[in-house]
């Protein structure tokens, strides 16, 4: 019984389905950033996925991250599938700052177009971690 609640604790973080939509932009890294990966998502985003060949690769490694996403980040009060679409489309304008409840910075990457794109990618790299640090 607790090998199924760990499981479904370990599920309830990320999802695949949002994985593999990611992976469709994967020579971008994108779905790296989504599973908590920031340094690998970097490199694939300056090499275009190791040169498409990364990117394929990852087709079959996505269940894997899902798995290791769900036992290292905290569920909790705050969606990481919503919050990662709300950074991904609007965050530049704060939007899943304000869904964090960080207001303050919410305001400020309004006015400055996510402090000047600069924070932006911040959140990037550090947006599992700071959902996780408000789930704990």
């Amino acid at each position: 019984m607790d090998n199924q609640n760990s499981t479904a604790t370990q599920n309830s973080t990320h999802s695949v389905v949002i994985g593999y939509v990611l992976w469709i932009f994967g020579f971008m890294g994108s779905h790296r950033f989504y599973y908590g990966r920031p340094v690998s998502g970097t490199i694939w985003f300056c090499t275009l996925g190791l040169l498409g060949v990364g990117w394929i690769i990852d087709l079959f490694l996505i269940p894997g991250m899902d798995r290791s996403a769900g036992r290292r980040f905290k569920s909790g009060k705050i969606d990481y599938n919503l919050c990662w679409i709300l950074l991904t489309f609007l965050g530049l304008f704060g939007v899943h700052r304000f869904y964090m409840g960080k207001w303050v910075t919410g305001v400020i990457w309004l006015l400055t177009g996510g402090l000047f794109t600069l924070g932006y990618l911040y959140d990037f790299w550090t947006l599992n971690d700071q959902i996780s640090e408000i789930n704990g």
